[in-house]
């Protein structure tokens, strides 16, 4: 096979077999791909097509975890408690912030997506030790005090909500989902950054702005590409 026979048109669908590639233009190359006939090598269309299906699907994630979030905002008593409920959200929210940055890995604002990936993912990592010590308390053996645990904790939180804010960003800018949704997210990620300081009812704001954004990016990036 010739090497010409070895990539693909993105207009044509099709694989080295001949069998079609159902891969959207807009997945592909970003924005200006509908526009550019651009070659692309059969295996990394694929591969491409793979990330592009994983993220249609763990974008539900993000709703899911708005609503999470928004049940610990209220102050009510859950039967499993709320550590449980607030672990359960930090687990969605980074699986819809790698699906997130896999959705855009192909657009013109994948840098930003990646920049917010990394710094909400360290701010995750942060936050999930502080998650289960009570207020104004250190661990017994741990060289931080009550007041640096405390320190750290407001830096965790602003940390993942930068990490929202450049996600929202990017959505904002990508031209392959609605800017709104990113609007949203961004103003989302203000009252993320103040964590626990912020006060009622902005925090439950802040999560329905959130299930509002997580919503409209998911039901999007579901009709991008086909299903099968």
């Amino acid at each position: 096979m010739t090497k010409e026979g070895t990539a693909i048109s993105i207009s044509h669908h099709h694989t080295a077999s001949g069998r079609p590639l159902r891969v959207s233009p807009a997945w592909v190359g970003g924005a200006g791909s509908a526009q550019h006939d651009h070659l692309l090598p059969v295996r990394e269309a694929v591969w491409v097509w793979s990330v592009r299906r994983y993220a249609r699907t763990a974008l539900w994630a993000l709703p899911a975890a708005a609503l999470l979030h928004g049940w610990t905002t209220l102050g009510m008593d859950t039967p499993p408690g709320p550590l449980v409920v607030t672990l359960a959200a930090y687990w969605l929210s980074t699986i819809a912030m790698i699906a997130l940055a896999g959705l855009l890995a192909g657009t013109r604002t994948r840098r930003s997506a990646v920049a917010g990936l990394l710094v909400g993912l360290a701010g995750f990592v942060l936050s999930l030790p502080l998650a289960a010590l009570p207020d104004d308390m250190a661990a017994a053996g741990s060289p931080l005090t009550a007041a640096q645990l405390q320190t750290a904790e407001v830096v965790a939180s602003a940390a993942v909500g930068v990490g929202w804010t450049l996600l929202g960003w990017a959505v904002f800018r990508c031209r392959l989902v609605n800017p709104a949704d990113g609007v949203l997210l961004m103003l989302a990620a203000a009252t993320i950054g103040a964590g626990a300081h912020a006060q009622r009812p902005l925090p439950t704001v802040g999560a329905l702005l959130l299930l509002a954004a997580g919503t409209g990016l998911a039901w999007t990036a579901g009709r991008l590409i086909p299903r099968h």
